[in-house]
């Protein structure tokens, strides 16, 4: 069974012209249509709640747990709106987007080496912003959306396999030894990023943990 790595590593300037044009497996493009739609519902989830918000400040988000798991808390930041409008929908754009990609790829679209750049520079935006927004939420607004967090979680996801992707077809030049280990150990990055999140979360907001027990 073929998995979102297993096929062989060919560089951009070992492919002949006709083959140029990329392909996936079908593994990664379900991994895009997965993670962009979990995080097209997150987006959703939010902006929803968020204009219930607007319209309503007494509205309380299901999601509002404790004073640590607090969407609202979050929502009714000033971070939750960078760009003067509700970060989700920005997010409801970009991981439809992703959802589209992988969708095409089920259908065997083959795409040239600019796409597949433009959409790691996307996926590195994105992870970037999240882990801006999780650093704020952290330590500015100390409170956390678990909806936020998935978000921060399929981004990391999404980014790290669509570069391992492009480093085995050659689409992003590098050598050889570390295309092989990005092929071999693809599953090493995603954990210890989203294993190091959880242990940020863990020690910002120790007291409140250990007050549990």
């Amino acid at each position: 069974m073929t998995t979102v790595l297993h096929e062989p590593v060919v560089t951009a300037a070992e492919a002949p012209p006709r083959e140029r044009a990329v392909g996936a497996t079908r593994a990664f493009a379900w991994l895009l249509v997965v993670t962009g739609g979990l995080g097209v519902l997150a987006s959703w989830v939010i902006t929803l709640d968020k204009f219930l918000l607007l319209a309503d400040p007494g509205f309380v988000p299901g999601c509002n747990i404790s004073p640590v798991i607090s969407c609202g808390s979050v929502m009714t930041s000033d971070q939750a709106s960078v760009f003067g409008f509700p970060n989700p929908m920005l997010g409801l754009v970009a991981y439809g987007v992703v959802v589209a990609v992988g969708a095409g790829l089920l259908a065997g679209a083959r795409y040239g080496r600019w796409f597949w750049l433009g959409l790691n520079l996307g996926t590195l935006l994105g992870v970037g912003f999240c882990m801006w927004l999780m650093s704020q939420a952290l330590y500015e607004i100390g409170a956390l959306c678990l909806w936020c967090c998935l978000a921060w979680a399929v981004t990391i996801v999404m980014f790290w396999y669509t570069t391992v992707h492009n480093l085995r077809h050659g689409v992003l030049r590098a050598p050889r030894q570390l295309v092989a280990a990005a092929v071999e150990f693809h599953w090493f990055v995603p954990v210890a990023w989203c294993g190091s999140v959880l242990m940020l979360i863990g020690t910002r907001f120790q007291d409140y943990w250990s007050s549990l027990l």
